[in-house]
């Protein structure tokens, strides 16, 4: 590394809009002992900016202010303590906070290898969408093979995340979409039944496909508008994963049906979670993922790429919810 002191980044000016990001210069960030610097060739973008930048999802106190949780790049400078990396090593990895810039600093428990035959743009579509869709079906939801499980917002990274490793491990899968080319993509990774939820009551269309058996996990990404039906469609010892609550999160609760079919309300976020906590799921994602993107059993969709500059087309694009998969920035340096 050339010594560099400053870099370009994404700030947000002010809680609001998305011409409120702004490009601007901010200094490196000077990482610890157990910390890698990344030279930052690609991101991510999640929800989760968006909220970061309307003010509804503030970052934890010891994380940069800057958005961004997933990256790739080169790294170029590591810690004391770091073993397991080296300078010029290509890599991905999913970041507290900083990743819309040209550096960015990463714990070393949570930087990963670059699968083989995998290029910098799709490895900025891993960490965040697979450590997250790991963490909720597989560590908290248990899933088993031949369950039956309903994705809603199939098409979206988590969506066509969870369709893949779903199908890999033999379940069923049922997922809602906006539009027929959603349905048609989601049934092509694997999707067993893919409803238009606006031509169609999925209440309805899941009970008669199911013979009024239901679902058994849910991963829902909508909330209040859906919360009553899908409870309704869970079965005996059903699950209800909570990964976000996009119209809304005060929900009204029927316990009579919880104690009745002994249903399972559960949710979390990644962000916030110990250091530990993130090492475990980095490693289970990466033993049972990485020879599957190798064999290409799987892979990370991706919808279209923005230079960093342009975050706010990204994050515009991403608000319209007309993307398939991941939307991705580049840093052209």
């Amino acid at each position: 590394m050339k010594n560099r002191k400053i870099m370009k980044c994404i700030k947000i000016k002010q809680y609001g809009k998305a011409e409120n990001l702004v490009y601007e210069n901010e200094k490196v960030p000077s990482i610890s002992d157990h910390e890698v610097l990344i030279n930052v060739k690609a991101i991510g973008v999640n929800r989760p900016d968006i909220l970061q930048r309307l003010g509804l999802y503030y970052p934890p106190p010891d994380a940069s202010l800057i958005p961004g949780l997933e990256v790739s790049g080169k790294i170029v400078q590591i810690g004391k303590k770091v073993k397991n990396f080296k300078v010029n090593q290509k890599v991905c990895g999913l970041v507290h906070g900083g990743g819309y810039a040209e550096y960015c600093k990463v714990h070393e428990n949570h930087v990963l290898p670059i699968p083989k035959g995998l290029n910098y743009i799709e490895a900025a579509g891993i960490p965040e969408t697979y450590f997250t869709v790991w963490a909720k079906l597989f560590d908290i939801g248990k899933i088993k093979k031949n369950q039956r499980l309903l994705v809603h917002g199939g098409s979206s990274g988590i969506g066509t995340t969870a369709i893949q490793l779903a199908k890999i491990i033999g379940c069923e899968v049922i997922t809602t979409v906006a539009d027929k080319n959603k349905a048609i993509f989601c049934k092509s990774l694997g999707a067993d039944l893919a409803i238009i939820y606006k031509k169609e009551d999925f209440f309805k269309k899941i009970l008669d496909y199911t013979k009024n058996k239901g679902v058994n996990i849910i991963l829902d990404m909508i909330g209040k508008s859906y919360f009553s039906k899908n409870l309704k469609l869970l079965s005996d010892k059903g699950k209800f994963i909570s990964i976000a609550f996009l119209s809304g999160s005060k929900v009204q609760l029927d316990l009579a049906l919880i104690l009745k079919k002994r249903i399972l309300i559960t949710g979390s976020t990644l962000r916030p979670r110990t250091i530990e906590e993130k090492t475990k799921i980095a490693k289970s994602v990466k033993k049972f993922c990485w020879p599957l993107f190798e064999k290409k059993t799987i892979k990370p969709i991706i919808y279209k790429t923005f230079k960093l500059k342009d975050a706010v087309k990204a994050h515009k694009l991403m608000e319209s919810s007309k993307h398939i998969g991941k939307i991705i920035l580049l840093n052209k340096n």
